[in-house]
């Protein structure tokens, strides 16, 4: 209900501001809702803070733009758009900030499980076990699920119906993905060592 009265009071079309004032204050909008969600936000959030028939893309881009030298830009990730430090900041905020818990801290054999469910998604651990050759642990299991890097998938149409595991929207920011599309394709790791032929 909230959300609909604050709707309501927004002036969206701007009418009363010169055209470049007005492209501006949007662009602005934009920025101030992209800085203050913590997850990526789809166009249909961001089109209800501009006016009808302007485009979120071309605003994007010029907020881009805008933000061309600065430490922190806009990313397109998981559907959505978000605002994230650039990466040749990372040492200095590891070094001065508190992050918590978003380093992923993920060891190469937590990656590799990862990267199967992402490519084979869904899928249960008997299929991990196939694809690896071992048993993967509950605990592995667990680890990525509680990092929300993975999530609960169907049920599958085996007997005992064991659970699936698929990739979750944290794992697409993480790996700063769009959409599963953009994992890279078999050949892409042959040539870059990290798969066998």
């Amino acid at each position: 209900m909230a959300k609909y009265h604050a709707d309501q009071e927004l002036d969206r079309e701007l009418e009363d501001l010169p055209t470049d004032l007005r492209w501006c204050e949007w662009m602005r909008r934009i920025e101030a809702v992209l800085f203050a969600s913590a997850s990526p936000v789809p166009r249909e959030d961001l089109v209800r803070v501009v006016g009808q028939g302007v485009s979120v893309d071309l605003l994007i881009d010029d907020l881009a733009a805008d933000l061309e030298g600065r430490s922190f830009e806009v990313a397109k990730v998981a559907g959505g758009w978000m605002l994230r430090t650039r990466p040749a900041y990372a040492a200095a905020i590891r070094s001065a900030a508190d992050v918590g818990d978003q380093d992923l801290d993920l060891r190469e054999y937590d990656v590799a499980v990862l990267a199967a469910i992402a490519y084979h998604q869904p899928i249960t651990r008997d299929g991990l076990k196939d694809i690896f050759g071992k048993e993967i642990s509950r605990d592995l299991i667990g680890r990525l699920h509680a990092r929300g890097l993975i999530g609960t998938g169907p049920r599958s149409p085996r007997r005992g119906a064991p659970y699936t595991y698929v990739t979750t929207e944290r794992f697409l920011v993480a790996f700063d993905l769009e959409s599963l599309q953009d994992l890279p394709d078999r050949a892409q790791l042959e040539d870059a060592g990290m798969a066998h032929a």
